[in-house]
């Protein structure tokens, strides 16, 4: 029972009964203070997600830098290079990957995909990943064609799954489904202020499209 009383009108025996709403207001505010401190150490503990970041991208082009004269030579399928850096910021979680699936896209069309095995990422670890994907016939060609009139850009879609480790627990899986667009310059490279290509997530848009 809680009392709300006037203390200065009160006897010493009716002040007793006054009491039980001091402590009563005493609980809620340990249990609110209480509450406040697990929110803030939950939010403190709360993994970030890996960035994923494509620092080096190229197709080769020939050494005048002419990739017209490289499709009109016949050349039927080529290759494209990339570095990929995945980033754990977490200093007190470790990140299990699944595999990751990488996809390239020139306009709509697929010009290639690469699999990246599953591993392990440690705690505040960065690693970065450098292979090549061969690119189709269908979009070879235009592709050059289009870096030589420096209008080519090449979308990223990265698709995975992973697991935040922490205290020796793990968490359950996190789908990751990022993209990023690739301009490319008449040298093959990345063109643009911008040298460095941090996937984001993935645009309903063009989710609805591939689909």
């Amino acid at each position: 029972m809680i009392y709300d009383c006037p203390q200065n009108l009160l006897s010493p025996r009716k002040k007793k009964m006054c009491q039980p709403k001091s402590f009563t207001v005493w609980v809620l505010q340990v249990i609110a203070l209480l509450g406040l401190l697990a929110l803030c150490l939950w939010l403190s503990l709360r993994p970030k997600k890996p960035t994923y970041t494509i620092t080096e991208f190229s197709v080769p082009v020939s050494n005048n830098g002419n990739s017209t004269s490289m499709a009109d030579q016949g050349g039927q399928s080529g290759t494209l290079s990339y570095t990929l850096e995945i980033k754990n910021g977490n200093k007190d979680s470790s990140i299990y990957h699944e595999n990751i699936l990488l996809t390239f896209y020139y306009n709509q069309d697929s010009a290639g995909e690469n699999t990246i095995s599953g591993f392990h990422l440690g705690k505040d670890k960065t690693t970065q990943i450098m292979d090549h994907v061969d690119i189709n016939a269908r979009v070879w060609r235009p592709l050059l064609i289009a870096i030589a009139n420096k209008t080519a850009e090449v979308r990223v879609d990265l698709v995975s799954s992973i697991q935040y480790r922490t205290w020796g627990r793990k968490s359950k899986h996190h789908g990751m489904n990022l993209q990023g667009r690739v301009k490319i310059g008449s040298d093959g490279k990345i063109s643009g202020k911008k040298k460095k290509i941090k996937l984001g997530r993935a645009s309903k848009k063009w989710s609805l499209r591939v689909t």
